[in-house]
Protein backbone atom coordinates (compact mmCIF):
# COMPACT_ATOMS: atom_id res chain seq x y z
CA UNK A 1 0.00 0.00 0.00
CA UNK A 2 1.67 3.29 -1.02
CA UNK A 3 2.09 6.23 1.31
CA UNK A 4 0.41 9.20 -0.30
CA UNK A 5 1.87 12.65 0.12
CA UNK A 6 2.96 13.15 3.73
CA UNK A 7 0.33 10.99 5.39
CA UNK A 8 1.48 8.78 8.23
CA UNK A 9 -0.13 5.58 9.50
CA UNK A 10 -0.17 4.05 12.99
CA UNK A 11 -1.90 0.95 14.36
CA UNK A 12 -4.06 0.50 17.47
CA UNK A 13 -6.79 -1.91 18.59
CA UNK A 14 -10.56 -2.04 18.01
CA UNK A 15 -13.34 -4.17 19.51
CA UNK A 16 -17.17 -4.45 19.50
CA UNK A 17 -19.11 -2.35 22.00
CA UNK A 18 -20.87 -4.71 24.41
CA UNK A 19 -24.66 -4.67 24.23
CA UNK A 20 -24.80 -2.50 21.10
CA UNK A 21 -25.31 -4.07 17.69
CA UNK A 22 -22.79 -3.23 14.99
CA UNK A 23 -20.88 -0.70 17.09
CA UNK A 24 -17.12 -0.85 17.52
CA UNK A 25 -14.77 1.21 19.64
CA UNK A 26 -11.03 1.70 19.76
CA UNK A 27 -8.29 4.27 20.16
CA UNK A 28 -6.55 5.72 17.13
CA UNK A 29 -3.73 6.90 19.40
CA UNK A 30 -2.89 7.40 23.03
CA UNK A 31 -1.54 10.67 24.42
CA UNK A 32 1.80 11.19 26.17
CA UNK A 33 2.53 7.48 25.84
CA UNK A 34 5.90 6.70 24.17
CA UNK A 35 5.98 3.84 21.68
CA UNK A 36 8.79 2.47 19.55
CA UNK A 37 8.25 3.18 15.88
CA UNK A 38 11.49 1.67 14.58
CA UNK A 39 14.72 0.22 15.91
CA UNK A 40 17.89 -1.44 14.70
CA UNK A 41 21.33 -2.17 16.17
CA UNK A 42 22.26 1.50 16.35
CA UNK A 43 19.08 3.55 16.66
CA UNK A 44 15.76 3.49 18.50
CA UNK A 45 13.09 5.75 17.02
CA UNK A 46 10.39 6.52 19.55
CA UNK A 47 7.26 8.61 19.15
CA UNK A 48 4.90 10.43 21.49
CA UNK A 49 1.61 12.13 20.62
CA UNK A 50 1.21 15.19 22.84
CA UNK A 51 -2.11 15.50 24.68
CA UNK A 52 -2.71 18.84 22.93
CA UNK A 53 -1.81 17.58 19.45
CA UNK A 54 -5.41 17.39 18.23
CA UNK A 55 -6.62 20.77 19.51
CA UNK A 56 -6.58 22.35 16.03
CA UNK A 57 -6.64 19.21 13.90
CA UNK A 58 -9.02 19.07 10.94
CA UNK A 59 -11.43 16.22 11.71
CA UNK A 60 -14.22 17.56 9.52
CA UNK A 61 -14.83 14.54 7.29
CA UNK A 62 -13.04 11.45 8.53
CA UNK A 63 -14.00 8.10 7.01
CA UNK A 64 -13.69 4.47 8.09
CA UNK A 65 -12.43 1.86 5.62
CA UNK A 66 -10.72 -1.51 5.60
CA UNK A 67 -6.95 -1.28 5.07
CA UNK A 68 -7.27 2.40 4.06
CA UNK A 69 -8.95 1.60 0.76
CA UNK A 70 -12.19 0.58 -0.93
CA UNK A 71 -15.67 1.07 0.46
CA UNK A 72 -16.52 3.58 3.20
CA UNK A 73 -18.28 1.89 6.13
CA UNK A 74 -18.73 4.91 8.40
CA UNK A 75 -17.97 8.62 8.41
CA UNK A 76 -18.44 11.46 10.82
CA UNK A 77 -20.34 13.64 8.35
CA UNK A 78 -23.34 11.25 8.53
CA UNK A 79 -22.98 10.54 12.27
CA UNK A 80 -21.92 6.90 11.89
CA UNK A 81 -18.39 7.70 13.07
CA UNK A 82 -17.37 9.69 16.14
CA UNK A 83 -13.90 10.83 17.12
CA UNK A 84 -13.78 11.29 20.87
CA UNK A 85 -10.58 12.75 22.35
CA UNK A 86 -10.27 12.11 26.08
CA UNK A 87 -7.51 11.96 28.69
CA UNK A 88 -6.32 8.61 27.34
CA UNK A 89 -6.21 9.40 23.63
CA UNK A 90 -8.31 9.70 20.50
CA UNK A 91 -11.27 7.39 20.92
CA UNK A 92 -13.05 6.11 17.82
CA UNK A 93 -16.67 4.94 17.90
CA UNK A 94 -18.26 3.61 14.72
CA UNK A 95 -21.59 2.13 13.68
CA UNK A 96 -21.09 -0.50 10.97
CA UNK A 97 -24.70 -1.60 10.50
CA UNK A 98 -25.55 0.74 7.63
CA UNK A 99 -24.51 -1.64 4.84
CA UNK A 100 -24.32 -5.39 4.32
CA UNK A 101 -20.57 -5.16 3.86
CA UNK A 102 -20.26 -3.04 7.01
CA UNK A 103 -22.11 -5.67 8.99
CA UNK A 104 -19.70 -8.22 7.58
CA UNK A 105 -16.77 -6.13 8.81
CA UNK A 106 -18.39 -5.99 12.24
CA UNK A 107 -18.64 -9.79 12.26
CA UNK A 108 -14.95 -10.00 11.35
CA UNK A 109 -14.13 -7.75 14.32
CA UNK A 110 -16.49 -9.57 16.69
CA UNK A 111 -15.04 -12.92 15.62
CA UNK A 112 -11.49 -11.79 16.29
CA UNK A 113 -10.42 -11.98 12.65
CA UNK A 114 -9.69 -8.27 12.53
CA UNK A 115 -8.80 -6.62 15.83
CA UNK A 116 -6.52 -3.79 14.77
CA UNK A 117 -7.15 -0.34 13.42
CA UNK A 118 -4.94 2.27 11.84
CA UNK A 119 -5.33 5.99 11.29
CA UNK A 120 -4.00 8.19 8.52
CA UNK A 121 -2.93 11.73 9.42
CA UNK A 122 -0.57 14.57 8.62
CA UNK A 123 1.63 16.37 11.13
CA UNK A 124 1.63 20.15 11.53
CA UNK A 125 4.38 20.42 14.15
CA UNK A 126 6.78 18.09 15.91
CA UNK A 127 9.87 18.20 18.11
CA UNK A 128 12.91 15.91 18.31
CA UNK A 129 15.12 14.92 21.24
CA UNK A 130 18.36 12.95 20.90
CA UNK A 131 19.92 11.02 23.76
CA UNK A 132 21.67 7.77 24.53
CA UNK A 133 19.56 4.76 25.51
CA UNK A 134 20.66 2.60 28.49
CA UNK A 135 21.93 -0.05 26.05
CA UNK A 136 24.18 2.49 24.31
CA UNK A 137 22.09 2.97 21.18
CA UNK A 138 21.07 6.38 19.89
CA UNK A 139 17.55 7.17 21.16
CA UNK A 140 15.62 9.60 18.98
CA UNK A 141 12.27 10.72 20.38
CA UNK A 142 9.78 12.49 18.17
CA UNK A 143 6.93 14.31 19.91
CA UNK A 144 4.00 15.16 17.67
CA UNK A 145 2.88 18.55 18.96
CA UNK A 146 0.14 19.25 16.42
CA UNK A 147 -1.76 17.09 13.92
CA UNK A 148 -2.84 18.96 10.80
CA UNK A 149 -5.55 16.62 9.49
CA UNK A 150 -6.99 13.16 10.14
CA UNK A 151 -8.05 11.43 6.92
CA UNK A 152 -9.34 8.04 7.93
CA UNK A 153 -9.47 5.37 10.60
CA UNK A 154 -9.36 1.87 9.16
CA UNK A 155 -9.83 -1.66 10.31
CA UNK A 156 -6.67 -3.48 9.22
CA UNK A 157 -6.16 -7.17 8.60
CA UNK A 158 -2.44 -7.13 9.42
CA UNK A 159 -1.32 -4.93 12.37
CA UNK A 160 2.06 -4.07 10.84
CA UNK A 161 0.57 -3.20 7.45
CA UNK A 162 2.76 -2.06 4.57
CA UNK A 163 1.75 1.56 4.94
CA UNK A 164 2.80 1.62 8.59
CA UNK A 165 6.11 -0.05 7.83
CA UNK A 166 6.87 2.25 4.90
CA UNK A 167 5.94 5.36 6.83
CA UNK A 168 8.04 4.30 9.82
CA UNK A 169 10.95 3.32 7.60
CA UNK A 170 10.85 6.60 5.67
CA UNK A 171 10.80 8.52 8.92
CA UNK A 172 13.63 6.38 10.31
CA UNK A 173 15.73 6.85 7.18
CA UNK A 174 15.65 10.61 7.67
CA UNK A 175 16.70 10.23 11.30
CA UNK A 176 19.42 7.72 10.44
CA UNK A 177 20.91 10.06 7.83
CA UNK A 178 20.87 12.94 10.32
CA UNK A 179 22.53 10.86 13.04
CA UNK A 180 25.19 9.62 10.60
CA UNK A 181 25.90 13.20 9.53
CA UNK A 182 26.20 14.31 13.17
CA UNK A 183 28.59 11.44 13.93
CA UNK A 184 30.74 12.22 10.90
CA UNK A 185 30.86 15.88 11.91
CA UNK A 186 31.86 14.95 15.47
CA UNK A 187 34.57 12.62 14.13
CA UNK A 188 35.89 15.34 11.83
CA UNK A 189 36.00 17.82 14.73
CA UNK A 190 37.97 15.33 16.85
CA UNK A 191 40.46 14.84 14.00
CA UNK A 192 40.90 18.59 13.62
CA UNK A 193 41.40 18.98 17.37
CA UNK A 194 44.04 16.24 17.41
CA UNK A 195 45.86 17.84 14.45
CA UNK A 196 45.79 21.21 16.17
CA UNK A 197 47.11 19.73 19.42
CA UNK A 198 49.91 17.97 17.51
CA UNK A 199 50.78 21.22 15.68
CA UNK A 200 50.92 23.19 18.97
CA UNK A 201 53.36 20.71 20.58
Amino acid sequence: MPVKNDREYRSMTMAPVEGQDFRVHGYATTFDDPYVLYEDREIILREIVDHNALMNADMSDVIMQVNHEGRVFARNSNDTLSLLPDAHGLGVDAYLGGTDLGRGVFQDIAGGYMTKMSWAFTVAADEWKSEQAPDGRQLETRTIKAVKKIYDVSVVSIPANDATEISARNLADGVIERVKAERLEALEMRKRKMLLEDWLK
